[in-house]
């Protein structure tokens, strides 16, 4: 056996050969571990080689185990192999054609996603191929089947790519209730992941494989240093008082000599805005470039995003203008530089990204990153020194979604049925529930067969009954709207673009076309548009040959720093107070930094500055925690609250990723205040976020998701999906319902749980509070804005002012 082993390694080695290539150590030592039986995870960099590292290991396990390989077909569904998005699928499915065809394997493979037709999806069930690439939605749906146990129980492995992506979602939760499901049919078959480097990639194992981890089970990591350059690229004039999108049109004309001199660029914004703004900006200023640059974003229709992909891929396009739709996915090989507009926020993203150029084994990545303010150069100074480090940000597993599971539960008793002693052991060893008790699974039953205690009179909520143990859908109705229902990415109200007379050019959120008019102009998909009407949650448009339109803005689109960024950059700015400049950006930031000197101060790690002065909007009080957008929010609201309890005073709150403001109309004496040890203090934090952050309110929302998740609220049937505000205000009725009646249902406390941990960042705000305590305070008293202060004071007068009259405020504030 062992002879034949190596024989078999042997016939991978000399395809490898006959490619131009030599194995990886890493690629080697996954064949290896996955034909001694192993489980477990590959962790390499991006474009290193990650599928063929266990694709190939899982075709030579079945070389070992069948002489007569080469002419054996049709053995049933072998290798399930899981990603998180369709373009992945279809690159996945041409690597692994490539290998199986060179190994001698005759496997059929194909995929199965939202994509995938009817017919094919019938033909995939009756005989399916011996390698299903697929989406954590598609597999559920695949459980919905009579006959799902047949279909699985001749699978060998599961492989789960871009682990990293799926491990902080509740896709992760659904992945991992397939994993049990599939444990509990085929004990035998081997689990692997695939994953960049994560902060927490030992807890990311634990997450894959289950609490009860097989004895076999390890993680091999690449020896594989990827070489990322980082250019920035410099304004031509650094302004001393930044504000955001301040450089957003005017970088465009040190942007194109960067397309030109490279045969292909993909250019990476953080929202689907950002992305129509700069596609108009960059035609606009080289009409030459037209039919050479193309757009892509999540919004855009499957056969516009399809048809950029394939041509990106074939070298037709010099550039493409994207956002997070191609961080992933896609083996772009003539893609030689990327540019990132704006700062990501997050190490992670960024090297992400980053790794899209030079997608191959051993090519360096090139990445030039362009500011829109001034101090995002600060950013780019952070970035590059967290990439180094490799300081990568963890993915927070979720944990005791129950929504989730009330959904899982469902699709099981809409296929064949479940008995709960054979389910329960087998999620009671995942992740994300292995905590549950007994009574709370009893709950949950209950909650299936009755519909909680609060809707218990209510026949629609009733779904499953019990005939001899079995948990069973309770009629064909109920079967047809869960399998219409399954997946847990839920969006707001979103409504398709379509010309009068012509094809669909993607899809739009109802809120931003709740705003026009019929007659009104906006852009999307790279056009201007003119709004004919709204039909049939149609949104039916012509083309316009006006100049001027709406940017369709997305909710949700601003980013949050991350913790890791967040202390890199304070490191710089803790580094530049002391008179050390390492980077190129921060030496071409000293006009700006030492204005801030003049004006306020640069403080060190051990301070906290707060400034305090006035402008005709009011009495500005500005803190720095240098923490992000999210945690800001909170301290603001915090702190509110409490000087509130005080003395009588109400603030306007605005916030951005460097710190905070507290706009009053009255004058407040802030060393008085500060006095006080229960500004930043940590005591009662859970009970007073709640009556500052209005988290009652934000709950609301949040439980909007579950309630759609959990099936108890239907979006409505293909094309007759209904309306956002009508779903809001049924989630928001049995919202109020299980609080008034029902407060200990696990969906409504889940609420709470998920807008403290995710959404509030409690602990990341408890951390940061605990740090304010320990540092020296120091208030200054500026006569005019600072540097730091500025894009702060923008934002908050963005939301009051026109632009006419929003640019003229900047004028005259950065004139004084």
């Amino acid at each position: 056996m062992v002879d034949k082993q190596a024989d078999i390694i042997d016939k991978a080695e000399v395809w490898f050969a006959s490619q131009g290539w030599e194995a990886f150590d890493f690629q080697k030592a996954a064949w290896q571990a996955y034909l001694d039986g192993y489980h477990g995870l590959v962790n390499a960099p991006t474009g290193s080689g990650k599928t063929y590292s266990l694709f190939i290991a899982a075709c030579l396990d079945f070389m070992r185990e069948h002489d007569d390989y080469a002419s054996k077909a049709d053995n049933g569904l072998l290798l399930i192999w899981v990603t998180p998005i369709r373009a992945l699928a279809k690159e996945i499915n041409n690597a692994c054609t490539r290998a199986a065809a060179g190994l001698g394997l005759p496997w059929r493979i194909e995929t199965r996603t939202g994509d995938t037709t009817s017919t094919q999806r019938q033909k995939q069930k009756k005989n399916p191929p011996e390698v299903l690439i697929t989406t954590p939605e598609s597999l559920h749906v695949l459980m919905t089947s009579r006959g799902y146990r047949d279909l699985f129980g001749t699978v060998r492995g599961v492989v789960v790519d871009e682990w990293h992506e799926l491990i902080g979602s509740k896709r992760g939760v659904q992945t991992e209730l397939f994993l049990s499901r599939l444990r509990g049919i085929v004990p035998t078959a081997r689990t692997w992941g695939i994953s960049a480097t994560i902060g927490n990639m030992e807890e990311a194992v634990d997450v894959l494989l289950g609490i009860d981890k097989p004895d076999l089970h390890t993680m091999i990591k690449a020896d594989i240093k990827k070489e990322i350059t980082i250019n920035s690229v410099i304004p031509a004039e650094i302004e001393t008082l930044p504000w955001t999108g301040h450089y957003g049109t005017k970088m465009v004309a040190s942007l194109l000599p960067i397309i030109n001199e490279s045969k292909t660029t993909l250019i990476f914004t953080n929202t689907r805005a950002m992305c129509e703004i700069w596609y108009q900006q960059l035609l606009q200023a080289d009409p030459d470039m037209a039919g050479l640059i193309a757009m892509h974003h999540g919004s855009i229709s499957r056969e516009l995003r399809d048809w950029v992909e394939d041509a990106l891929y074939d070298g037709r396009l010099k550039a493409v203008v994207c956002t997070s739709s191609l961080d992933l996915g896609v083996d772009f090989r003539p893609v030689e530089t990327i540019v990132q507009i704006g700062s990501p926020k997050g190490v992670s993203r960024f090297v992400q990204r980053a790794g899209r150029s030079g997608h191959r084994p051993g090519a360096a990545s090139k990445i030039y990153f362009v500011p829109t303010h001034s101090i995002e150069l600060v950013e780019a100074a952070a970035l590059r020194t967290a990439v180094k480090r490799q300081n990568l940000e963890q993915r927070i597993p979720y944990i005791r979604s129950f929504d989730v599971l009330v959904q899982y539960l469902m699709t099981l008793a809409v296929a064949e049925g479940f008995r709960p002693e054979e389910i329960y052991p087998e999620i009671k060893k995942t992740y994300c529930y292995y905590s549950v008790t007994d009574e709370e699974w009893q709950w949950i039953l209950n909650y299936l067969v009755n519909g909680s205690s609060a809707l218990g009179a209510y026949d629609e909520y009733q779904k499953v009954g019990v005939v001899s143990g079995v948990y069973m859908a309770m009629n064909k109705k109920i079967a047809m709207r869960h399998r219409l229902s399954i997946g847990t990415i839920v969006s707001d109200g979103m409504l398709s673009v379509k010309y009068l007379r012509g094809p669909k050019l993607g899809t739009i959120e109802e809120y931003f076309i709740s705003l026009l008019s019929p007659g009104d102009t906006f852009w999307f998909a790279g056009r201007a548009l003119e709004l004919v009407r709204i039909k049939d949650m149609i949104v039916q448009v012509k083309k316009s040959t006006s100049k001027t339109g709406k940017v369709p803005s997305y909710m949700g689109g601003r980013m949050q720093l991350s913790s890791q960024m967040s202390e890199t950059l304070r490191e710089k700015i803790h580094l530049y107070s002391e008179g050390v400049i390492e980077d190129p950006e921060i030496e071409v930031l000293i006009p700006l930094f030492e204005e801030q000197r003049r004006r306020s101060l640069i403080p060190t790690n051990d301070q906290l500055l707060i400034e305090y002065f006035e402008t005709k909007e009011g009495w500005h009080l500005l803190i720095y925690p240098f923490e992000g957008r999210n945690v800001h929010e909170g301290v603001g609201a915090l702190l509110a609250t409490r000087i509130s309890r005080l003395l009588p005073i109400s603030f306007s709150i605005g916030m951005n990723d460097y710190g905070l403001e507290l706009l009053s109309d009255q004058r407040i004496d802030i060393e008085t205040l500060l006095q006080s040890d229960d500004l930043f203090t940590t005591k009662d934090l859970t009970q007073d976020i709640n009556s500052s952050i209005n988290a009652v309110e934000l709950s609301r929302r949040k439980f909007r998701d579950i309630a759609i998740i959990s099936g108890l609220i239907f979006t409505g049937f293909p094309g007759k999906a209904k309306k956002d505000k009508h779903l809001q205000s049924s989630s928001q009725l049995l919202y109020e319902v299980f609080k008034q009646y029902d407060p200990d249902n696990l969906l409504y406390q889940q609420t709470y749980d998920e807008v403290m941990t995710f959404q509030l960042e409690e602990a990341r705000l408890r951390s940061v509070l605990t740090r304010i305590q320990k540092q020296n305070i120091v208030i200054t008293y500026p006569e005019r804005p600072t540097p730091f202060s500025f894009p702060i004071l923008v934002d908050m007068l963005r939301e009051k002012m026109s632009s006419e009259r929003l640019s003229d405020r900047i004028a005259k504030m950065q004139a004084m």
